[in-house]
Parts: structure tokens; sequence; C-alpha cells
């Protein structure tokens, strides 16, 4: 697009966010209710469009998901996702029915090697299956989203055929997703501006984007797809879902923002709200987020070059294109201490953008308090780290009450270690080929289990010598992979807190997956 022709108007984008969806079909992220439903009052207090709350025909636990956030969704059009059968169109439409905007996401394979291997159906049978699931849809709701599986893969007349066929039955959003991460962004934006020619009645639709970045393309092909003609962006926080993940929010969202001079458009979102929803899900999926990730890194606004930081010093727009306090980082921590008492907690609470129930609020005080008796100097980092972690167990059955160890050059180490499991409290003392190895052999002989140990990761929260341990901890049992983190001024309480909360979460979703999940649309 040329700049003689680009309308003087920006055109709105709509954000359609499915980090609660396709986010969480990424192995081990998956969340807790609770978790889903403070991710989903954020993105809505944010000026997300659409919030995809999940895939209603999954679970008992999908369902309920969904049902309580179109219930308490104060803006955002909440979504449920159903495969191309009626069942599951129905049960979408039931968990949708308490939103304030209800919207329908239904879709069908529609390239070649999906139907010859996963839908076994000709192109024929396919056009019949669009015209009946979506008219149901549309019976139940009056937005419903079609979506092509694989349309970057499959050929452009039989595309538009199903586009025709989906628009016909009352589809008013199409969604042309590049499933596989396969297209380019100039194949991608030719794909929309063909659809959008030759497709009767296009018009009556908004076309959507949906990427996913196994070639690193995400982000470049979600704003082609805007160029061709797409309305709406479907993205993740973080970037978070299928293989390599979806195109990341925050990145579509600050690239418009900051590129207006060649992207006239605009969204809705509060932008300096990103860092925030960022810290949110990657402690409540227990996935790190990158230092050098673009926008919500750790390393996003750092300058450690000698010329860049004499550059910033000058100008800070010789190496920053965009502010840290419009994405919500602030330039500098304010420090807390032991002194600090409940009021200044829960101001600092509310600069980080952080709501606590009264009781949450004590506990996490309580923490606090006991963290600043132990550390020099408590970092917003910190205060965020004790919050998220006790966010992420609150209803966790096993618990840690006390726990010493003895190490040294002599071996063997040994841990002694007490645990609250449901109302009853355990001792254990166990030896290890080292602190870690003692504290887990510890877990194990408490907790017998045989989940296998796949990641131990150690980062520090702050800078320091007392900074807070973050340790990262991944359980396999099965086919379930779950990761969780603790953290402490102590490595091996932070390891030992990481490893209980991994099995809790392995103990939950062992209870509360009844249905088998079938499968989904990316």
């Amino acid at each position: 697009m040329t700049a003689s022709s680009m309308p003087t108007q920006k055109d709105r984008v709509l954000i359609f966010d499915t980090t609660l969806r396709d986010g969480e079909q990424c192995p081990g992220a998956t969340m807790t209710l609770d978790e889903k439903l403070a991710v989903a009052e954020l993105l809505d207090a944010m000026g997300v469009d659409i919030i995809e709350a999940g895939f209603p025909i999954a679970s008992n636990g999908d369902f309920e998901a969904v049902a309580e956030i179109a219930r308490r969704a104060k803006r955002a059009t909440i979504a449920g996702l159903a495969r191309a059968i009626p069942a599951d169109i129905a049960r979408a439409g039931e968990a949708v029915r308490h939103a304030r905007r209800g919207r329908i996401h239904t879709f069908v394979s529609t390239s070649p090697i999906h139907l010859a291997h996963q839908m076994r159906k000709t192109q024929d049978e396919v056009i019949e299956i669009i015209l009946k699931t979506v008219s149901q849809a549309r019976d139940l709701v009056e937005d419903v989203e079609w979506s092509a599986m694989d349309a970057t893969r499959t050929p452009i007349d039989y595309l538009c055929r199903c586009v025709e066929a989906a628009i016909r039955s009352g589809a008013t959003t199409i969604n042309l997703p590049d499933t596989v991460g396969y297209a380019t962004p100039d194949e991608y934006r030719s794909m929309f501006r063909s659809v959008r020619e030759r497709v009767p009645n296009a018009d009556r639709a908004v076309f959507s984007v949906h990427c996913h970045n196994d070639l690193g393309l995400a982000i470049a092909n979600s704003l082609a797809g805007v160029e061709g003609g797409a309305r709406q962006v479907e993205c993740t926080i973080n970037g978070i879902g299928e293989r390599a993940g979806n195109a990341a929010l925050e990145e579509i969202v600050m690239a418009i923002r900051t590129r207006g001079d060649v992207m006239p458009y605009e969204t809705g979102i509060e932008t300096t709200m990103l860092t925030r929803a960022s810290k949110l899900v990657s402690h409540a999926t227990n996935f790190p987020v990158q230092y050098n990730k673009a926008i919500v890194g750790r390393n996003a606004f750092a300058h450690e070059s000698g010329i860049h930081q004499d550059g910033m010093l000058k100008h800070t727009e010789t190496y920053e294109i965009m502010t840290p306090a419009s994405v919500g980082v602030s330039k500098t921590s304010l420090v807390m201490g032991k002194h600090s008492g409940r009021a200044a907690f829960r101001s600092k609470l509310e600069e980080l953008g952080i709501t606590l129930s009264d009781n949450r609020m004590q506990d996490a005080f309580e923490r606090f308090k006991a963290l600043a008796d132990r550390k020099k100097h408590v970092y917003d980092e910190d205060i965020e780290a004790l919050v998220d972690e006790n966010l992420a167990t609150a209803h966790d059955r096993i618990r840690l009450v006390s726990l010493s160890v003895i190490a040294g050059t002599h071996g063997p180490q040994r841990a002694t270690m007490k645990l609250a499991i449901d109302d009853r409290v355990v001792t254990e003392e166990a030896e290890g080929n080292g602190p870690v190895d003692a504290v887990f052999n510890a877990i194990q002989a408490l907790v017998p289990h045989v989940a296998e140990l796949e990641l131990y990761k150690v980062d520090a929260v702050t800078e320091g010598t007392d900074a807070q341990a973050e340790v990262s901890v991944r359980l396999k049992s099965g086919e379930r992979s779950v990761t969780a983190r603790g953290a402490d001024p102590d490595t091996l309480v932070a390891s030992a807190r990481a490893y209980l909360s991994a099995l809790n979460k392995l103990s939950a979703s062992a209870v509360r997956l009844h249905a088998q999940s079938p499968a989904t649309v990316s």
C-alpha cells in the first residue's frame, strides 16, 4: 500500500484474544478456573473486543469456565469454539448464552490434505456441513464466526466457495487462518484480497486473521492480512499457543500504534496494561517470558551498550521507538521494606494493576512482611512474584509447612520436610545427590507419584545476593505435562514450592478431566 493510496481516516481493527483457548492448548499451559477468570477480567478491562474463553464441548471444566466468563464480562464479546458438529454448536451456544454479547466460533477443515486424511470428506460434503452448522449456530446467536481450518493450503477457488456458503448461512465473521504457519506475508495478503473480491456479499462479514508462528512469520502475516482487508486479528498474550505459538497480542497492538504512518489502523486496547497482562498470563500458565521478547520482555527497554547508553542519555528516542510507560513499564521500581504498612502495600498493588479480595490481600500482605524481614529491599518484581504465586497456589491440597536442608562438600545431602496434605501434616527425611535432589526425594517419599521431571530451571527475580529465586519445574505424567513456579529468597524452598505446585496441578487435572478433549482448531 503506497502513501498516496492510504485512507485518511484510521480503520478500527478488532482484537480477538484466544489466550484462554488456543493459548491453553500449549502443552503444560493449562489454567485453573480462578486463573482463567483473572485473565479474562484483565482482558475485558484492557479493551479486548472478543475473548475466546474456551472450547465448551471439551470438558465440563471448559464449559463452566466459558459460562462463568460470559456471565462476568462487562464489555467484551465472549466466544466459545465449536467443531462443525451439532452437539458442539449446541454446547457452545449454551455456554455463551449469558453473555451480554455471545459468539459461536465454528470451524471445519478445507485444505486437500485435511479433507483426505483428517475429515475424509469430499469438497461437496464439506460445503453441506458448512451450510447446516453455520445455520444452526445463527439460530442460537446473532454473532457467528466461521473458520476455514488450514485456509492457506486450500485452493483459492474452493476457499471462495466455502466462504460464500458460510456467509449465505449467516456467518458474520470469516476467519482464514494460517493454521500451520506456512504462508508468507505476500501470499496471505493476496489471499484476503482475492477472497473479498470474488465472494458475493463479502462486505456482509468481517474478515479475520489467525496466524501461527512456525516460521516466525505470525506477526508479519497478521499485519499483511489486515492490509489485505481483514479487520479482526486473532492473537494471544505473549504469543502462547500450539507448537511455536500464535501472533502475540502486544506485538500486534504496538506495531499498529507505533507505525501509524504506514498502518492507518487503530485498536481499542489500553496499552498501559500490556505488561501486567503479560506477567499475569506468564504466571497463570507457568510459561516464562523470554528476556528479549518484544514489548514485554525484561530487556525490551534495557540498554547495556555504551553507544546506546550515551544516545539514551542525550535523547531517549535515539534507541527507543516507544516509551516504557506506553506499555505499562515504570522507569523506576518503588522500593518497599519491612516498615511499609498495609495502606502502602495496597497502593503498590493498585499501581501494579493487581486487585485482590480482602482475604487474599491479607495473605499477600503477610507474605510480603515475611519477605521484607528476609530481604533488604523488596522491589515491584518481588511483589508480583509473591502475589502471583499466592494466587496460583490458593487451592492447593499439598502445601509446604517447613523445610531444612543439610548440605556441604561432604555428602550425602539431607532434607527434612513437613507438608500439609489435605487435613493432615506429615514429615519425612531423605538423602540425595545434592540438596535439590534430597528435597525432591523427600517430596517423593511424602507424595508417592510416577511423574517425571522434564525441566528444572532457576532464575533471579531481582538483582543482588538477597534476590528471590524463581524456580520453574515441569512434570510429565502419562500424556499430561504441567509447568509450575515457586519463588523464595531460599532457592531450595522455591524449588520445593515449584515441585509441589506442579504436583497439585497434575492432581487437579486428573480429577477435572472426565471427558476426552476433541481435536481443536488453530
